[in-house]
């Protein structure tokens, strides 16, 4: 076992700090702390932008914006509470906005980090892949260059129909002697 030379306040310095490849100690809390999940907003905000692209959103902001100013044209005086410049809603779809753009930017940017790991994974396939073809190329070649000294079928048989000749002729030349 390799000895430590450093000093005890050493030792205790590198331990108080946060290193990354120092492992930290073990602490025990008297109150457990919630877990909190990092990417649950992130999640909510992709739900939201997923509802904000479909025709549903679109027909639901249309029915309200035309009830609005259906409600504030033509209701009573009293019952009015957004008269004709429409200021409230103006203000109402401004914020509406202003909270919609970054949650589609931040479900745009979680969609690109998944699309990176895809396409990392689809290069290291393509690279397995293409490794793969080569071996085959490469056995394929070895195949016909060993086929190519493997006797055929069609040299067998002219082969044999030479040796029958040759036989032919010399059952002939016994025959005669």
């Amino acid at each position: 076992m390799p000895r430590d030379d450093r000093s005890s306040d050493d030792r205790r310095l590198l331990r108080n700090t946060n290193r990354l490849d120092i492992p930290r100690e073990l602490r025990r809390t008297i109150v457990r702390r919630n877990a909190y999940d990092a990417d649950a907003f992130g999640r909510l905000s992709e739900r939201i932008a997923r509802f904000l692209g479909t025709g549903r959103f679109l027909v639901y902001m249309t029915a309200t914006i035309f009830f609005w100013v259906a409600w504030n044209i033509f209701a009573p005086g009293n019952w009015r509470f957004d008269e004709y410049p429409f200021i409230f809603l103006t203000l109402a779809l401004s914020l509406q906005a202003s909270y919609a753009a970054p949650l589609i930017l931040l479900a745009q940017n979680r969609q690109e980090a998944r699309d990176r790991v895809e396409y990392e994974r689809d290069r290291d396939v393509d690279a397995r892949t293409r490794a793969d073809m080569e071996f085959l190329a490469r056995e394929m070649a070895s195949l016909r260059m060993a086929v190519g000294e493997v006797a055929t079928r069609d040299f067998l048989r002219s082969e044999l129909r030479s040796l029958l000749a040759d036989l032919d002729l010399k059952s002939r030349e016994d025959d005669r002697v």
